[in-house]
């Protein structure tokens, strides 16, 4: 099923546009075309789900939208509403002609605009997870990789619950729910001690360690009137990362064959549009040190403000979408800053996980890496991004070259087949952190089911050997 998100450009362009019945009359016509190929009509069918996805992005008429506004703004006037609609601080899409808004459009706009959260009623609460500002943790990691000289730092050992709970019904009684949650991937240095205690049901296959994207595979009978739960429980010890980079000491990468993989386009989420290469030629400018062009690169998407993010599957072009939204969440800005990196030359992969704390805070987050020599793969965080103000210029650049320990990775890549594959389409057909779920009549979407995620950070039995 790999590549089946990408579509015939033609009508992945109309969906783009919202001439949603264009679109849907052109796939049905493409259908009917004689010896059409099994991958084909895979990427036609998903270029129709794809709009059901987008409806469910958007369910909100302007009537809805307003209403919900004024809720929060009660001296709403007409004059704002159509200036934010402008902007596009308040997310929506022309489909067939109707404005649709986005379900997540109102609590965006204070996030995007100060102006109007400021007007909010009652004032918004931050929910912003203990990392994101710069903290006693940063403080541990720097001091302890300087004293030692090591760039593995810091460890915690955390202990996860994280499950999946179908709704009842959703599946027919009697039929099998398959199911796929996300695993942990060993990484020397970074993710070490990995213990699977148990699963529910108990029958389980944990996906091989090669696999990019990898997960524990589980199956259960669905009971009529009852939800269908899997679960997960394991340990394992997660360890910061400081890679203290000196400019001075960075060299051109060479001819290096094994980095291929990570330079270049890949469509469709990495391709180098004009209005990327203008983005890179205005922030690179005549810069030709790899580490300054990294960094300009980190800081400039980094200005990007955060805001809740449609279904990535919905996305054509997630890099692109970056680039002119207005605002990103971590995994869109991830992926521009790699296409970023790779249109100037710097190798640069993808990350991506969950994100826990001491205390009940967990979220999904992506970010990645980038390869400088002599240093080889280092870290990158552009969303939690650059603690400006800080006298501490480790704390400053934590994140450019720097990770904490309060992050689990699942994923070393983005849009790769699980083990064992899926046998339909993919609710996140680019990461992989809240997990999948099908049974033989199709795939089972995110309005379907629902995920949980708990986290318990442990004493540590002993330092790193």
């Amino acid at each position: 099923m790999a590549g089946y998100d990408r579509g015939p450009a033609p009508i992945v362009a109309l969906i783009d546009a919202g001439r949603f019945r264009e679109a849907a009359d052109a796939i049905d016509a493409a259908l009917k075309q004689p010896a059409l190929s099994g991958e084909a009509r895979a990427a036609l069918e998903f270029q129709r789900e794809r709009m059901r996805r987008i409806r469910l992005d958007f369910p909100l008429s302007e009537a809805d939208a307003r209403s919900k506004l004024a809720e929060l703004v009660p001296d709403l006037r007409d004059e704002d509403f159509a200036a934010w609609k402008r902007a596009n601080v308040l997310e929506h899409l022309d489909i067939d002609g109707q404005s649709r808004y986005f379900t997540r459009a109102v609590s965006n706009l204070f996030l995007l605009d100060p102006a109007a959260d400021a007007r909010r009623r009652p004032q918004r609460t931050p929910n912003s997870g203990p990392m994101e500002s710069a903290n006693a943790y940063h403080d541990e990691a720097l001091r302890e990789a300087r004293a030692t000289g090591k760039s593995s730092v810091a460890p915690r050992r955390v202990r996860v619950t994280q499950s999946i709970v179908v709704d009842a019904d959703a599946v027919p009684s009697g039929e099998t729910v398959r199911a796929w949650i996300p695993y942990p991937r060993l990484r020397p240095g970074q993710q070490e001690d990995l213990v699977l205690l148990r699963s529910a049901p108990a029958a389980h296959r944990v996906a091989p360690e090669s696999t990019l994207q990898r997960t524990v595979y589980l199956e259960q009978v669905a009971k009529a009137g009852q939800p269908t739960t899997f679960s997960i429980d394991y340990e394992l010890t997660v360890y910061g990362q400081v890679h203290r980079l000196d400019p001075e000491k960075v060299q051109a990468l060479g001819e290096r064959p094994e980095l291929a993989p990570y330079l270049g386009e890949r469509a469709p989420h990495i391709v180098y549009t004009q209005a990327l290469r203008r983005y890179s030629r205005d922030v690179v400018g005549d810069e030709t040190n790899p580490a300054r062009i990294a960094q300009k690169l980190f800081t400039a998407v980094d200005r990007i403000p955060w805001a809740g993010a449609r279904e990535y599957s919905t996305l054509s072009n997630i890099s692109d979408y970056a680039l002119h939204a207005g605002h990103a969440d971590c995994g869109q800005q991830t992926l521009l800053l790699m296409a970023l990196l790779r249109l100037n030359g710097i190798p640069a992969r993808w990350q991506s996980g969950m994100v826990y704390s001491d205390g009940a805070y967990d979220n999904l987050h992506d970010w990645g890496w980038l390869y400088l020599a002599p240093y080889g793969w280092v870290p990158m965080d552009v969303t939690t991004g650059r603690f400006a103000g800080a006298k501490d210029p480790g704390v400053e650049w934590f994140y450019f070259g720097g990770l904490d320990a309060y992050r689990i990775a699942f994923n070393d890549d983005y849009g790769t087949e699980l083990v064992p594959a899926k046998r339909h389409f993919r609710s996140e057909t680019v990461d992989s952190q809240r997990g999948e779920v099908e049974w033989a009549g199709g795939n089972l979407y995110f309005d379907q089911w629902d995920y949980r995620f708990n986290a318990q950070v442990l004493p540590l039995s002993g330092d790193k050997p």
